[in-house]
């Protein structure tokens, strides 16, 4: 008899388990596609600190009407904690991503901020003793990660260190990956609407001092070009209002971890679009990594020693 009653238990819990994981892949999906929108909109006009602004400040609008209450979070010492998320998971990790390309190549740029899933699961190990990985967990995830360098050299093996790119690069990995930590304890007491509005409020209001000592700001009728606005809503209510809501959900159901393990995804993404949307060729290089990076992450999920428990608060001892 109980085989019978834990039975359904088991597959609702499976049905839920397998939603977030398909939130997490929207997410990094979105993410991946919005690397063609956000050279569409540079290739017109726009700097990378306007194209920031305007599609936080643009999703800001929207949860701000899906979510008016509470506007304060519980405490003083939580505000501070959203601030510092709309830090990481906002304007520095934009700011510092877009501008490392002025500096150093596109492929060193790609490359150490997809390590932004590996720095995530070592600092979680070394707060949180319950939480270090498994060694096949690893081993999926450094798989993964070896895919993601195929996909990214698939049109150029030439790799030169420019320190200032390099290290803004690491920059925004390393932010992704507090932001993605930082969510954690926040998970466990709001709710996703509530945090993915703070994300954006604070993102923004951290982001406006790289605003005032912009040169020069592209005038509306730029923006209101047909290519520079349908690509400025996908980014605001796509790539960051769907997206970091989604994420948020999937952080909260299975832990950093094995979330962030899905960012792995976004290069193929972005490599199918730049084929489609950019005529950009594709090598038998980048289709190896496309297939290794997703037995990577399959195998992260399989091998993992354990499974974290949703809403767990995880707080150090």
């Amino acid at each position: 008899m109980n085989n019978n009653v834990s039975s359904p238990e088991r597959n609702n819990k499976r049905g839920v388990s397998l939603k977030y994981h398909a939130g997490a892949l929207l997410a990094v999906t979105a993410w991946g596609v919005s690397f063609i929108s956000t050279k569409v909109l540079l290739q017109n006009g726009l700097s990378p600190v306007e194209i920031y602004i305007y599609r936080f400040l643009l999703a800001y609008i929207f949860v701000l009407l899906l979510c008016p209450k509470p506007f304060l979070s519980h405490s003083v010492k939580d505000e501070v904690k959203f601030l510092l998320v709309g830090i990481c998971g906002g304007s520095v990790y934009f700011i510092a991503e877009n501008t490392a390309v002025d500096y150093t190549l596109v492929t060193n740029v790609s490359l150490i901020v997809t390590t932004a899933p590996l720095l995530s699961t070592l600092i979680m190990g070394v707060m949180y003793k319950n939480e270090r990985p498994s060694g096949g967990f690893l081993f999926g995830s450094i798989l993964a990660f070896l895919g993601v360098a195929l996909v990214i050299f698939n049109s150029s093996i030439v790799i030169k260190v420019m320190p200032l790119g390099d290290m803004l690069s690491f920059l925004a990995a390393l932010a992704w990956a507090f932001y993605s930590i930082l969510l954690r304890p926040l998970n466990a007491v709001y709710s996703a609407w509530f945090i993915t509005r703070k994300t954006f409020f604070y993102g923004v209001i951290t982001a406006l001092p790289f605003l005032a000592i912009e040169p020069e700001l592209e005038p509306l009728s730029v923006i209101m070009r047909p290519a520079v606005l349908g690509n400025l809503l996908f980014l605001g209510l796509f790539a960051s209002l769907a997206a970091y809501f989604l994420w948020a959900q999937s952080i909260k159901s299975m832990g950093v971890m094995k979330a962030s393990n899905y960012l792995y995804v976004s290069p193929i993404v972005t490599l199918v679009m730049s084929a489609v949307v950019l005529d950009e060729h594709v090598t038998w290089i980048g289709y190896t990594g496309c297939a290794i990076i997703m037995i990577g992450v399959i195998l992260s999920e399989k091998l993992s020693g354990k499974r974290l428990r949703p809403g767990s608060s995880s707080n150090p001892r």
